[in-house]
């Protein structure tokens, strides 16, 4: 086991240009959170719409869940004019970074009370625009970052986890403490967010392009499936064509909102499209895994597959670009263990999704103002998220990112039982700075270790992919869930107390998972 770096070792890597530059690409990841999240939620309930309302209108937050699906787009589309002036990743992070303002000004124009419809079409169009600025942001920081120095990586992600707050807690504090002032209104606070993420775009123009063998590797994934179409005939190809066209038609109809479902069967009809999702996928997979035992390297200088390239380009492009990423992932790490590491990534962060859904809500109900929670939950959560960043990530670096997210994830439980005694005491503004400087430090610690998991189990030959696939994962679990927690609470007739223990107690099962595979995470990587 190669030795790891000393304490004083690993604060000296924050000072690489390269993690300075990451941070400032954090911020502009977490700034859009606030104006879907925070901000958007406070407006919301001065507006005077339920707990229940808002707690679904949180399901905008699906894209950031579901932007797996496109971030291959990422990787393999170059942008006309901007692709070939500022590269492949920072092309698509100023693209969006651009739209998002757009967006954030469209929400501007419009009165959620009156035009709920609109003032969510606004909203969800940030938020794509937001998740594909995230596959790209990630993809960039780990190819900026060396594949053979996990030390660096770990810093990485505890800089991007600095950044992504600061953005979200320390820019995002502005926002409420405008809405407080007279003469602002929150359609003039919107438009000033809009501004601040136009300067943002700065940073990606002041960063350089890292350079990677993506494109090499992808032509020699496309060789061997067409030396395996060669290998299967017409039939095996047919059958992967009709999985993969049925399995993005049902995506597509799920990312537009199932148009022609009536509201009161969108939830069985969630039900539906996921299984049969799962069963095509199971199609892909299960084709794909022969292609690997089948199909050898002399295959990939086949006269024939190469005949085969200009009659099954399309399908080729799509299914090297859409499922090898996938199925990649599936065949490197075996399919029980690939299973337990995205049903952990999904169950990991539950409880604190839960909590932080309602917690702008709850701070409201205990008679704070948009200052306080300005100045405690974002201010204060802001620079305790920082210091236990780098703490955390040197922790980590030092011990290993097992332990990291087993204290990280036992400690973020049991955080959220200083939330249930603040709705038992009351609107107690120490005991909220205790609860916020609590929070701060165990999601700090969980989410530096938690990235730095994610960062480790990609192939660079699939940055984007795979890291948008897991993190997608990992989002579905905090905001699909998650958009329940206005329900729950109305279910326990706002027993703020109970809600708080129940969420400290959904950690539970990740952590039973990661630790029935930690030998064969161990296995993996020493860095483990």
């Amino acid at each position: 086991m190669p030795s790891r770096p000393s304490f004083k070792e690993t604060f000296k890597l924050y000072l690489d240009a390269r993690l300075l530059r990451i941070f400032g690409l954090g911020v502009a990841s977490g700034f859009p959170w606030v104006m879907i999240g925070s901000a958007m939620t406070a407006w919301l309930a001065e507006e005077g719409l339920s707990r229940t309302n808002i707690g679904f209108f949180g399901f905008i937050f699906v894209a950031f869940s579901i932007n797996f699906l496109w971030s291959p787009l990422v990787d393999r589309v170059k942008l006309p004019v901007l692709g070939a002036w500022l590269g492949q990743r920072r092309s698509w992070i100023v693209l969006m970074q651009c739209l998002v303002a757009l967006c954030c000004w469209g929400v501007a124009t419009v009165d959620p009370s009156g035009a709920m419809s609109v003032a969510k079409m606004f909203a969800f169009a940030l938020a794509l625009s937001a998740a594909t600025q995230d596959i790209a942001l990630d993809a960039f920081r780990i190819d900026s970052l060396p594949e053979d120095d996990p030390a660096l990586m770990a810093a990485g992600s505890a800089m991007a986890t600095s950044g992504w707050w600061t953005g979200f807690a320390g820019l995002g504090a502005i926002p409420l403490f405008l809405a407080d002032l007279d003469g602002w209104l929150w359609s003039d606070v919107y438009q000033y967010m809009a501004l601040v993420m136009l300067l943002l775009v700065l940073v990606p123009l002041s960063a350089s392009e890292p350079k990677t063998r993506r494109e090499e590797s992808q032509e020699a994934s496309e060789r061997r499936y067409l030396a395996y179409f060669h290998q299967q005939g017409e039939a095996g190809a047919r059958q992967l064509s009709i999985a993969l066209v049925g399995f993005l038609v049902l995506v597509c109809w799920l990312i537009i909102g199932f148009p022609g479902v009536s509201p009161e069967s969108i939830y069985t009809t969630y039900l539906v499209c996921g299984i049969l999702l799962a069963g095509l996928a199971v199609v892909l997979l299960k084709g794909l895994w022969h292609l690997n035992e089948q199909v050898g390297v002399e295959s990939l200088s086949d006269p024939i597959a190469g005949s085969l390239r200009r009659k099954d380009r399309m399908l080729v492009w799509v299914l090297v670009s859409f499922v090898e990423p996938l199925a990649e992932f599936f065949r490197r790490n075996e399919a029980k263990l690939a299973l337990s590491i995205l049903l952990f990534i999904f169950l990991f962060k539950i409880g604190e999704a839960f909590l932080g859904r309602m917690s702008i809500v709850f701070y409201k109900e205990l008679g704070f103002s948009n200052s306080d929670i300005a100045l405690y939950s974002k201010l204060v959560s802001w620079w305790v998220t920082i210091g236990f960043s780098l703490i955390g990530s040197a922790v980590t670096i030092h011990y290993g990112v097992l332990r990291g997210l087993f204290i990280g994830g036992f400690a973020m439980a049991a955080s959220n039982l200083m939330f249930a005694v603040m709705a038992f005491v009351g609107p107690s503004k120490g005991l909220l700075v205790s609860a916020v400087v609590v929070d701060g430090f165990t999601t700090a610690w969980s989410t530096v270790a938690f990235v730095a998991f994610l960062s480790m189990m990609c192939n660079r030959a699939f940055t984007a992919s795979q890291y948008a696939l897991m993190a997608s994962v990992g989002t579905l679990g905090r905001t699909f869930l998650a958009s329940y927690s206005g329900w729950v609470v109305d279910a326990l007739d706002g027993n703020w107390a109970l809600f708080f223990t129940i969420t400290s107690l959904m950690v539970v099962p990740s952590m039973i998972l990661l630790y029935r595979v930690r030998h064969r995470l161990r296995a993996l990587s020493a860095d483990f």
